[in-house]
C-alpha cells in the first residue's frame, strides 16, 4: 500500500528539491500518494492565506507530512510561517536528529545525538510588553502539564529508537522557579522509565562539551530557547546544515521539516542543494518502519557524497540539483 503524505511546497528552491527528493524516493521503490499545497510566501503569491485550511485539513487527517521551509513575505518579514504552522497544528516537539554523513566533512566524527525540544512555552510564547519607554519585559513560562507531556514524549522516543541515555540542559542554578519546574518534571519522568539512564547538564556547560567531545551525548531535552541554539550548534558540529533535519511532533501528526530556504535569485534554478529535504524525508521512511528504503537512500546519499563526489555549489562542487539527482539514483541500485 501507498503512503498518504501531505507535502508542503514553500516555494523559491523549493521547486527545485521537491522534484529532485520525489524523484530519488520513486526509484527507492518507495509508494507515495503525495497530498500537494502550497503554503507561506508562495501561497499568499496565488491569492491564498498563507496557512491555507486545506493545507491544515490534509496534515491532520494524514498525520505526515513533508515540508520545504516557508518563506516569509516581503510585507511582513518579521512573521515566521514556519513557527505558526507549528503552532495551528499543536505540534508541541521537535527531534533534530544530528550524526555524521560519510563524505560530508565535519569537525568531528562518530557523532549521533538527538536534540528534542519542546516547542510551546519558554521565552518562544513570545510574551513581551513595554512596561514603560525603555523597559520591556519578556516572560518565560514553564507549566508542569506542557513539561510532563514533553518529558513523556522525548523518553517515549529515546525507548523506541534504541537510545540509551537522556541529558536534561537546564539553566536552574539561575533560574530556580522556571528551570526549576522544568528539571523537577524531568526527574518525575525519568522514575517511569528506570531502563533508561539520565543526567542533567547546565546549557553554557553543555555547549562547551558538544563542541570538545560531542560522541559523549546520545539524547538531549531541553525548552524551547536552549533547544533552538543546541541543535543548530549541533548542526555545525556533523557538518552544517545538509546534515541536518527535523521533526515536529503532535497527537497524531508528525511533520518532516527541511530547515533550510533561499530565494532562486540568490542560490539560482536548479542549484539547490536537495539534501535538506531529503533527510527528513528518510527519517519519514523510517519513522514508518520503511527502514530498509530508508538505509539504502542514506546509502545512495553517501556514495554520491564520499565516492563520486558529484555536489552542488554549497557542497564545494559545481553540480546542479538535477545533476545530483542523476547521480542519487542510480547509486541507489
Amino acid at each position: 500500500m501507498s503512503l498518504r503524505v501531505t507535502l508542503i511546497q514553500g516555494g523559491e528552491i523549493g521547486h527545485d528539491i521537491v522534484p529532485a527528493v520525489k524523484r530519488v524516493l520513486e526509484a527507492a521503490g518507495v509508494a507515495i500518494d503525495w497530498d500537494e499545497h502550497v503554503a507561506g510566501y508562495e501561497a499568499i503569491k496565488q491569492g491564498l492565506d498563507p496557512l491555507p485550511a486545506p493545507m491544515l485539513e490534509s496534515v491532520r487527517r494524514n498525520g505526515l507530512a513533508l515540508k520545504t521551509k516557508l518563506m516569509p513575505s516581503p510585507e511582513k518579514p518579521h512573521v515566521n510561517y514556519n513557527v505558526q504552522l507549528r503552532r495551528t497544528l499543536e505540534l508541541y516537539a521537535s527531534v533534530r536528529p544530528l550524526k555524521n554523513i560519510r563524505g560530508l566533512p565535519a569537525r568531528f566524527t562518530g557523532v549521533d545525538m538527538l536534540v528534542i525540544r519542546e516547542i510551546t512555552e519558554d521565552l518562544y510564547a513570545a510574551i513581551e510588553h513595554e512596561i514603560i519607554p525603555g523597559v520591556v519585559q519578556s516572560l518565560k513560562v514553564v507549566t508542569d502539564a506542557a513539561s510532563r507531556r514533553f518529558f513523556r514524549f522525548a523518553f517515549r522516543w529515546a525507548q523506541n529508537n534504541g537510545r540509551k541515555l537522556i541529558h536534561c540542559v537546564h539553566k536552574a542554578n539561575i533560574l530556580k522557579q522556571a528551570d526549576g519546574l522544568f528539571l523537577e518534571a524531568f526527574r518525575a519522568v525519568a522514575k517511569e522509565h528506570p531502563e533508561i539512564q539520565t543526567k542533567e547538564i547546565i546549557v553554557d556547560n553543555c555547549c562547551m562539551q558538544m563542541v570538545a567531545k560531542p560522541q559523549q551525548f546520545d539524547v538531549m531535552v531541553m525548552g524551547n530557547l536552549y533547544g533552538d541554539i543546541v541543535s543548530d550548534l549541533g548542526a555545525g558540529v556533523v557538518g552544517g546544515i545538509s546534515a541536518t533535519a527535523g521533526i515536529n511532533v503532535g497527537d497524531g501528526i508528525q511533520v518532516y521539516e527541511c530547515f533550510h530556504g533561499a530565494g532562486r535569485e540568490r542560490i539560482g534554478i536548479d542549484r539547490a542543494n536537495p539534501l535538506p529535504l531529503l533527510l527528513p524525508a528518510i527519517d519519514l521512511l523510517e519513522g514508518v518502519g520503511q527502514k530498509d528504503a530508508a538505509a539504502r537512500v542514506l546509502r545512495a546519499v553517501e556514495t554520491v557524497l564520499a565516492e563520486q563526489r558529484v555536489l552542488t555549489a554549497d557542497l564545494g562542487g559545481t553540480a546542479t540539483t538535477t545533476a545530483m539527482t542523476d547521480a542519487l539514483v542510480p547509486a541507489l541500485q
